[in-house]
């Protein structure tokens, strides 16, 4: 018998690492995450990897994912269409402490991306994983399971309660600042009927779908940058949302870190579907 239970109540794919997500009813699971989640990633001119911690305004490349293409759109900008069969050159990319290799996604998209981020002294590229390239987790995480992720921060799913944002929420109003929602923390999958914090001390979610089972292993609390500072609709930054959490989120399992929700990887089910208003079962770490 489980220790508890729940539904999933959102999800959400970034296609494009550290730009807008998209919410989403349903998805693939693959073994790297959901389909189409961090597949791509903007890059420098030296392959280093980019997000809204140096540029804010990426939050404003919107995605949307057809039956064939990645579209990109921003203010003032035309629509970007990537075939999905598009694939150029390998680059060398690097994303954290790890060096791979990615496809080039052209000079269309390269010019799309230096007209609009318009930063001094770079230029920017559009890659993609690439088919046969390889990225793992922390083995000092995943307690040695091979646990592959694409361009992710470095796992393959992010799982957040929505009890946890309420209470952020309930906070933030009781010191005069506005609410916030969940896209600010960027998770994956988002659950209901469990208490706040309660996925800090689960070690796994199975969900028993028509297809087969899917299983998740929550291994490590995700810490938190100045990202969920940035409003994802305005692209300013303030500081109250990461202030307030660090008054009562700083975990000492992660010396100290001010963390919000926990990273996953998976255990089983790639190639099942996920969808909002599925139930699941849970067991607390032992």
């Amino acid at each position: 018998m489980a220790d508890c239970n729940g539904i999933i109540s959102q999800m959400f794919i970034y296609p494009v690492k550290s730009c807008a997500g998209i919410e989403i009813n349903q998805a693939t699971l693959t073994a790297t995450g959901l389909a189409f989640d961090r597949e791509w990633m903007i890059v420098d001119q030296d392959g280093l990897f980019l997000t809204q911690r140096q540029i804010p305004h990426m939050v404003w490349i919107t995605p949307e994912l057809t039956s064939h293409s990645l579209k990109l759109k921003a203010p003032n900008q035309p629509t970007l269409e990537i075939e999905f069969n598009q694939r150029g050159a390998s680059r060398a990319v690097t994303v954290w402490r790890d060096t791979l290799l990615a496809d080039d996604m052209g000079d269309e998209a390269a010019a799309w991306l230096d007209q609009y981020l318009a930063v001094p002294g770079k230029r920017f590229r559009l890659v993609r994983f690439a088919k046969d390239a390889k990225r793992l987790s922390s083995k000092d995480w995943t307690k040695e399971i091979d646990a592959p992720n694409m361009f992710s921060d470095g796992f393959a799913v992010l799982v957040a309660t929505q009890r946890s944002l309420d209470i952020l929420n309930e906070r933030l109003l009781e010191q005069g600042h506005e609410a916030v929602d969940m896209l600010r923390f960027r998770p994956n999958i988002v659950v209901e009927e469990l208490d706040a914090h309660t996925e800090d001390d689960l070690s796994r979610i199975q969900i028993h779908s028509p297809s087969g089972l899917i299983e998740l292993a929550l291994v490590k609390p995700c810490p938190r940058c100045p990202i969920p500072n940035i409003n994802p609709y305005t692209a300013s930054s303030s500081p109250e949302v990461v202030d307030t959490l660090a008054s009562y989120r700083s975990l000492a399992r992660m010396d100290g870190a001010v963390c919000f929700g926990m990273n996953a990887i998976v255990l089983s089910g790639a190639g099942h579907p996920l969808h909002v208003g599925q139930r699941f079962d849970a067991d607390y770490a032992i």
